[in-house]
């Protein structure tokens, strides 16, 4: 299986096809974008893991620490990225979404070169399918427990100082601090995949407050706050 586009859409991106897609379900169109990093040691060995049959997973986009923008799947069909997880209430996020994998290990700064690119590509996938900030997830925030990638050293605060991911500040102290009413705010806010508290608390953490530590604190509150449907 090769794949249906021939070609790049995004300007500057090299087009490397994945025999690793399909369909996008139900007639869907991409309405988030997922970021992941590759956990591996280069960009090659990533693109070699993305584009092999036997792997069975790839992404629309995969970034290198250089910069360098690679495109293996176009983005009307279905990346093999997400797995199993939820966003909002809805599943087969692979359907929902556009793909994109960082060359990082998860255990180091992300480089300039690469976050420049992926303002860059995030800005054209945002354009071109209408994708709100608010549709900017991580790995982690639809898959919580099984996933934590793009990670804690993945600046999301300057995603969302250009526009390019939704800010959690803002919300008045909550009148309460049990976690009852937490899980009902973060699932207002979009983390609705099944989890127990603390994992879900590390979710909503890795997402915006990843140097946060301890019990369920007010700031836990508030960062949810703007995204609250």
């Amino acid at each position: 299986m090769t794949s249906d586009t021939g070609r790049a859409d995004q300007p500057g991106a090299i087009w490397h096809p994945s025999p690793n897609f399909g369909p996008r379900r139900d007639s869907l169109t991409p309405s988030l974008i997922v970021l992941h990093y590759t956990a591996m040691d280069s960009a090659k060995a990533a693109l070699e893991r993305l584009c092999d049959p036997a792997a069975e997973v790839s992404a629309h986009y995969l970034i290198g620490a250089d910069g360098t923008l690679w495109q293996m799947v176009g983005e009307d069909s279905r990346a093999w990225h997400a797995g199993a997880g939820e966003w909002a209430g809805q599943d087969d996020i692979n359907s929902r979404s556009i793909g994109i994998e960082l060359d990082n290990r998860g255990t180091h700064p992300f480089s300039e070169p690469q976050m420049a690119a992926l303002e860059r590509l995030m800005s054209g996938i945002m354009q071109r399918r209408d994708i709100p900030p608010a549709g900017v997830i991580g790995h982690s925030c639809m898959a919580p427990g099984r996933k934590c990638d793009p990670g804690p050293r993945f600046d999301w605060g300057r995603l969302a100082r250009l526009g390019l991911s939704a800010a959690g500040f803002g919300a008045p102290q909550p009148q309460s601090m049990e976690f009852e009413d937490f899980r009902q705010a973060a699932a207002a806010a979009g983390f609705t995949a099944p989890a127990d508290d603390q994992t879900l608390l590390a979710a909503v953490r890795l997402r915006f407050r990843p140097w946060a530590h301890g019990p369920l604190s007010a700031e836990d509150f508030r960062v949810l706050h703007p995204l609250v449907r």
